[in-house]
C-alpha cells in the first residue's frame, strides 16, 4: 500500500469536503465494516480520486484523513496510507466520465441478499432504482480488487447502471455526486434487508411491475428527493457527532 511521499497542500477542498460528508453519511446510515469500506470523489482537475485514509472507520473521517490518488496508487496529497482496493474507484471513473462519486460498502444485508443469487425486487421504494433493468453481478472474484485489472472487470460488469452487487463481498454504487452514490448505497441496503424479510416469511407476492418502477423512479427518487436524504444523513451524523 502506498503512503504519501510529500505533504502537499490540499488543493481542492470541495472534494475533501465531500469525500467527508459521504463517509460520515455512510456511518450515519449504519453502513460501516469497521475500518472497512470507502467512498471517493473524482478529482476536479482529473487527477485521481479523493478517498479516506486506510485505517479509519467512516465516522472519523475529517480532512486531515482524506487522500488524493492516482489511478497508479500514488497518493498525491494528504497524510496516511491508501486503501489497497483503491482500483474499484479510479477504474469505474475511468470508464464513466458520468460518475462522480463512487461508494464501496460490506453492509450485511446486501452482502447476504448477493448470496442468494436471486433478482432483487421492487417491494418497496428502495428497491426502485436496483429494477428493470436488474442490477448487475461482479462475480469474477470475491477477494479485495486490488489491480486494475479486477478493477476495469467490475467497471465493465457495473456498466451503465447505478448499482453492482459483488457476491461473497459486497457493493458499489455510482452517482454524479456524492449524495447520489450515498444514497444509492443506503437504499440498495434497505432494499436487500426487505426482500430478506419477506423471503423469511414466506416468498415476496407484490410488487411493483416496470411501468410503475419508471414511474417512481422520478415521483420517489427524483434528484430533490436524493437530496433530502442526504441532508437528513448530514444533520444526523452531526448529531451523532456531538
Amino acid at each position: 500500500m502506498s503512503t504519501v511521499r510529500h505533504a502537499a497542500p490540499n488543493t481542492a477542498t470541495n472534494e475533501i469536503d465531500e469525500t467527508v460528508r459521504a463517509s460520515r453519511a455512510l456511518a450515519a446510515a449504519g453502513l460501516s465494516d469497521m475500518v472497512w469500506g470507502h467512498a471517493a470523489v473524482r478529482d476536479g482537475a482529473d487527477r485521481g480520486v479523493w478517498m479516506k485514509a486506510s485505517g479509519w472507520g467512516f465516522e472519523e473521517i475529517d480532512a486531515d484523513r482524506v487522500l488524493l490518488v492516482d489511478r497508479a496508487g500514488e497518493v498525491l496529497e494528504g497524510q496516511g496510507t491508501r486503501h489497497i482496493e483503491f482500483p474499484i474507484h479510479t477504474e469505474i471513473m475511468a470508464a464513466r466520465a458520468d460518475v462522480g462519486c463512487v461508494v464501496h460498502t460490506h453492509a450485511p444485508a446486501l452482502s447476504a441478499f448477493a448470496s442468494l443469487d436471486v433478482p432483487l425486487l421492487p417491494i418497496s421504494h428502495d428497491g426502485v432504482p436496483f429494477c428493470d433493468p436488474q442490477l448487475p453481478r461482479f462475480a469474477d472474484t470475491g477477494a479485495l480488487i486490488a489491480t486494475d485489472s479486477l478493477g476495469a472487470a467490475l467497471a465493465e460488469a457495473l456498466g451503465d447502471a447505478n448499482a453492482c452487487l459483488m457476491p461473497r463481498h459486497g457493493a458499489v454504487t455510482v452517482g454524479p455526486d456524492a449524495a447520489t452514490a450515498v444514497m444509492y448505497a443506503v437504499l440498495l441496503e434497505r432494499a436487500c434487508r426487505t426482500q430478506l424479510m419477506a423471503m423469511a416469511a414466506d416468498r415476496p407476492r407484490v410488487w411493483s411491475d416496470s411501468a410503475e418502477v419508471v414511474f417512481k423512479r422520478e415521483q420517489v427518487w427524483n434528484p430533490t428527493q436524493r437530496e433530502a436524504g442526504w441532508r437528513y444523513l448530514g444533520r444526523l451524523a452531526e448529531r451523532n457527532a456531538r
